[in-house]
C-alpha cells in the first residue's frame, strides 16, 4: 500500500479498510491508554455521592448516584482487564459504552434540570472526548462508527428535547425556540466536525506508518517493515503448521544501468524489476526492498517449491528486458538468490537472513544468475 493519497474516495477507501499488523498494534496500545484514562475518571467520580449528601440531596438521589459510580468503576476495571490482550470487538464495545454513558448523563440532566440539558455543557462535551479518543485506536472504521453513534444518540436526544419531552412549560417559555434549535444544531455540527478531524488524524497516522515502513522509490515494504512483521508471520505459521521460505535476492551487475543510461533510468529499472517480481507472489506473501538492488521475498511453502518459482521468475526477467528510452539498448536482468527455510534453517529473522545471505554470497561467487537453497 502506498502512502500517497488519491482524493476523498481513496481516503475513504483506506479508512474503511481493515488495519494492518502495525496499525493493529498501535490501536491495541491506544485501547489500553483509553482504558487507563477511563479508570482514572471513574476513580475521580467516587466522591460524588458524598458531595451530594453534603449538599443535602435526597437519599434516593444519593443511592442512584452511588450505584452509577460503582457501576462506572466496575466497568472501567473490566475494560482495562480486557484491553490487556488485543480483541477486534473490544474498541467497538468500549466506544459504544462510553457514548451511551454520556447520553445517559444527558438524559439524567434533562430529568433534573431541562435547561442545563438543552445547553448541554454538563455532559455533552464528553461526546467530543470519546470521538477524538477513538482515533487513538488507529482504525478508521472505528472512528467513523464512534462519530456516527454519537451523532445518532445525541440527535435522538435533541429531537426528544425539541418535542418537549420532560420539559416544563416555564422552561420552554423562557427560551426562544430558535435559540434552542440553534444550540442543538451547533452541537450536531461540532460532533460532525470532531468525527472528521478524528478520521483525518487516523489517515495521517496510516500515512506515517506507510511512509516509515515503505521504500519511497518502489513503494515496497522496507527493512524496518520486514523486521516488525516477521514475528507475526512466524506466529501465524506456527499456529497453522505452515512452512516458510525467506529469499534474499540481488540483481546481477545492476550498476551498469546507472553507468550506461543514467540514475533516472536505474530508478525506472528497479520499479520494472519490483513489478515483475511482485507477479509471482501469492496471497499473504511479501516482497521488500532492503537496500540498493537487494530484495527479500517471504514465500509460503518449502524451499523446493520456492526454488521452482524463483527459477521461473529468473527466466521471466530475461524475457522482459527493460528499455530505458526508445532507440536505446534494452537491459535483460538476472539475479542471484539465497534461500532459507523456516524453521529448519533458523527460527528468527536474523538467523534466516544470515543463512540466506551466506547462500546468496555462494551464488554470487559461482558467477551469479543462480539460486542456492543449500549450503555447499
Amino acid at each position: 500500500m502506498h502512502a500517497s493519497d488519491g482524493g476523498i474516495r481513496d481516503t475513504l477507501r483506506r479508512l474503511l479498510a481493515p488495519p494492518d499488523q502495525v496499525m493493529r498494534r498501535l490501536g491495541a496500545g491506544g485501547e489500553r491508554l483509553v482504558a487507563r484514562v477511563r479508570v482514572l475518571l471513574s476513580v475521580l467520580a467516587l466522591p460524588l455521592p458524598l458531595l451530594a449528601a453534603a449538599g443535602g440531596a435526597a437519599i434516593g438521589g444519593i443511592l442512584v448516584l452511588l450505584g452509577a459510580v460503582v457501576l462506572a468503576n466496575a466497568m472501567a476495571l473490566a475494560w482495562l482487564v480486557l484491553a490487556r490482550n488485543p480483541r477486534p470487538w473490544l474498541p467497538y464495545a468500549t466506544c459504544s459504552w462510553d457514548i451511551s454513558v454520556v447520553t445517559t448523563a444527558l438524559v439524567a440532566c434533562a430529568l433534573r434540570d431541562p435547561a442545563l440539558a438543552v445547553d448541554g455543557m454538563a455532559a455533552w462535551p464528553f461526546y467530543l472526548v470519546v470521538v477524538c479518543s477513538a482515533a487513538l485506536r488507529a482504525d478508521g472504521r472505528l472512528t467513523l462508527y464512534a462519530g456516527g453513534l454519537a451523532l445518532l444518540q445525541y440527535g435522538l436526544f435533541a429531537l426528544a428535547v425539541h418535542m418537549g419531552d420532560g420539559l416544563p412549560e416555564a422552561t420552554l417559555a423562557s427560551r426562544s425556540e430558535a435559540t434552542g434549535i440553534g444550540v442543538r444544531l451547533l452541537h450536531l455540527l461540532l460532533l460532525l466536525l470532531a468525527t472528521g478531524l478524528a478520521a483525518v488524524a487516523v489517515r495521517h497516522m496510516q500515512a506515517l506508518v506507510e511512509t516509515s515502513g515503505h521504500d519511497a522509490l518502489t513503494g515496497l515494504p522496507n527493512r524496518s517493515w520486514l523486521l516488525q512483521r516477521m514475528p507475526h508471520v512466524f506466529a501465524n505459521a506456527r499456529n497453522s503448521g505452515a512452512s516458510l521460505t525467506l529469499v534474499l535476492l540481488d540483481i546481477d551487475r545492476f550498476k551498469r544501468v546507472n553507468d550506461e543510461a543514467g540514475p533516472q533510468a536505474g530508478d525506472r529499472a528497479l520499479r520494472h524489476i519490483a513489478s515483475t517480481m511482485g507477479e509471482i507472489l501469492a496471497e499473504n506473501e511479501s516482497l521488500a526492498r532492503i537496500g540498493g538492488q537487494e530484495f527479500v521475498m517471504l514465500l509460503h511453502g518449502p524451499a523446493g517449491s520456492a526454488w521452482e518459482r524463483l527459477d521461473r521468475l529468473r527466466r521471466t526477467l530475461v524475457e522482459r528486458p527493460f528499455l530505458p528510452e526508445r532507440g536505446q539498448d534494452a537491459f535483460a536482468f538476472t539475479f542471484s538468490a539465497g534461500l532459507a527455510a523456516w524453521p529448519q534453517d533458523g527460527g528468527s529473522t536474523s538467523s534466516l537472513l544470515g543463512c540466506a545471505d551466506r547462500r546468496l554470497k555462494c551464488a554470487k561467487a559461482a558467477g551469479g544468475n543462480r539460486i542456492v537453497a543449500r549450503d555447499a
